[in-house]
């Protein structure tokens, strides 16, 4: 990535600075690329204004304070501060060490062993005090996201023994932090810095546009989402040392200006790009563009899955649609990101199948009556003169009929019970 930002610079500026300065930038190009930690670590300078009647006879120093690009929650970095080269007000009588406290407000994490830390030799016989560094251990809260912002407070710079005694105090105006993004999603890939061709939307001539402007963007992805619901993705940017400055053109808004940030996205049913907006601090005309500390961008997946991400194009004014300045990014060669994409729980089903349900039928009750026909004890009449021969035609009905009609009522009883209980058997 940082070869490709020197050609594209050459692209742009051999024209202006002939053969000579094109070997020049081509050198120094070559000495960025071989340059290991150029993208490894994020630096930040703080002004400090200093008192007297200490060792020192600085009144004032530029103090820097570098982190790497990102950090684990629950795991530890280091914070190195650079402490510029000092001029002590009278040389030591033996060789000694300098002596440097910085105070230090952390958000998203705490200092593990503040207090005095030894920096740069110093050489007895002589007032020049060389640069050096000086580190803190820095332990990122466990289960934080986001980011770890770094306040710097009040620098005391002092001699270790055995010339120590007073000190001389600094501090610092600033109300800028450096900010540690903390990683959450998988990243891999590519470079974090990203080569941005900037230009006026409108076209017209500006003495400081088109700029090619390099910054650093890292995207902290979220640590859960599920499908159908918005994920929320936190956006960073910082322009490097050497770029081209982004500053506020002719007819640039000054009230209310904003940041548009698109990002690429793909995977687990998600929109191609996803713009988010974040409001600029005070602009000034001709004056380099102060970026938001963060910006958030929402992307929506429909399903479950894996969502990549990727920088898109940058825009600066009141409107992602008609915006004053423009920055395209590259479409190969990004840092990419991921995050996993769940199932949504907790959501009622509705089921528009019928369901079937089979009631067990009642069994019938069958009553079998039994008929018991009783002859008739009525004595027969014997006529006269005649012989004894039964009731004949007095007596009724002939008791045979009863017997006959009552048994066969009894079997058709017997039958209609035989018929309902294998129908019921059928039915079980």
């Amino acid at each position: 990535m940082l070869m490709s930002q020197a050609w594209r610079r050459l692209a742009h500026k051999t024209s202006a600075l002939g053969l000579t300065g094109t070997l020049a930038i081509f050198v120094g190009s070559i000495f960025v690329v071989s340059t290991p930690t150029a993208a490894l670590a994020a630096t930040k300078q703080f002004a400090y204004t200093c008192t007297t009647g200490g060792p020192y006879s600085n009144t004032s120093i530029s103090v820097g304070l570098t982190a790497p690009d990102s950090a684990t929650a629950g795991q530890t970095f280091d914070l190195t501060v650079n402490v510029p080269s000092l001029t002590l007000t009278t040389a030591p009588t033996a060789t000694t060490t300098v002596q440097a406290t910085l105070a230090l407000t952390p958000t998203g994490g705490t200092v593990s062993d503040s207090g005095a830390k030894a920096g740069a030799p110093v050489t007895s016989g002589t007032t020049t005090v060389p640069a050096g560094n000086v580190t803190y251990k820095i332990a990122v809260t466990a289960g934080a996201t986001g980011k770890v912002s770094l306040k710097p407070g009040e620098l005391k710079l002092g001699l270790t023994s055995p010339a120590g005694g007073t000190t001389t105090t600094c501090t610092t105006s600033s109300t800028e932090v450096l900010d540690v993004t903390i990683g959450t999603g998988g990243g891999s890939g590519g470079d974090e810095v990203v080569a941005y061709d900037c230009d006026l939307a409108s076209g017209g001539g500006d003495a400081d546009y088109p700029a090619d402007v390099d910054m650093k963007v890292v995207m902290t992805p979220p640590t859960s989402a599920t499908a159908n619901a918005d994920a929320s993705i936190t956006w960073t940017g910082t322009i490097q040392t050497g770029s081209d400055t982004l500053k506020a053109p002719t007819g640039f808004p000054t009230t209310s200006p904003k940041m548009f940030v698109t990002v690429k996205a793909s995977g687990a049913g998600t929109p191609a790009t996803a713009t988010g907006e974040a409001t600029l601090g005070t602009v000034t005309i001709g004056s380099a563009i102060t970026l938001p500390s963060s910006v958030t961008v929402k992307v929506k997946p429909t399903t479950t899955g894996t969502v990549t991400l990727t920088a898109g194009d940058l825009a600066f004014g009141t409107s992602a649609s008609s915006p004053v300045i423009k920055c395209l990014a590259p479409t190969t060669g990004l840092k990419t990101y991921t995050f996993t994409v769940g199932s949504s729980t907790g959501t009622p089903t509705t089921s528009s199948t019928p369901t079937n349900t089979t009631s067990t039928p009642k069994p019938t009750k069958t009553s079998t009556a039994t008929v018991t026909v009783t002859p008739s004890s009525k004595k027969s009449k014997t006529p006269k003169a005649g012989a004894d021969t039964g009731g004949g035609g007095e007596a009724g009905p002939d008791g045979r009929m009863f017997i006959l009609t009552g048994t066969a009522l009894v079997g058709a009883a017997a039958v209609g019970g035989l018929v309902m209980r294998r129908r019921n058997a059928t039915r079980g």
